[in-house]
């Protein structure tokens, strides 16, 4: 994305008081005491196992869960809902680093 279009969209963002997961396609995550996540804005399942899922960002970056037990209880294209015991979130933007 180019400086003016990412100027642009953050000024619109500031602008008209929206939700910045709305303008530029971040992540929103709401946990619900560690045993049910819903993730919106993803792009894609990259791993599943019953210890951790990966998912695809719409920025370039990536998502990992990691827990026990976990379970996909519902996937829709751009939201996915997890069950199971999460321990840990990790988030790694463009480059891969947390």
């Amino acid at each position: 994305m180019s400086r003016i279009a990412s100027k642009l969209r953050k000024w619109t963002v500031d602008a008209l008081d929206l939700p910045g997961d709305l303008v530029f396609g971040l992540p929103r995550l709401t946990l619900i005491g560690g045993k049910q996540l819903l993730i919106e804005n993803h792009k894609g399942v990259l791993h599943f196992s019953e210890n951790r899922l990966s998912l695809a960002l719409s920025e370039g970056g990536s998502l990992d869960v990691i827990g026990s037990g976990l379970v996909i209880k519902t996937i829709l294209p751009e939201e996915v809902m997890i069950e199971g015991n999460i321990t840990e979130i990790k988030y790694h933007g463009k480059e891969g680093k947390p």
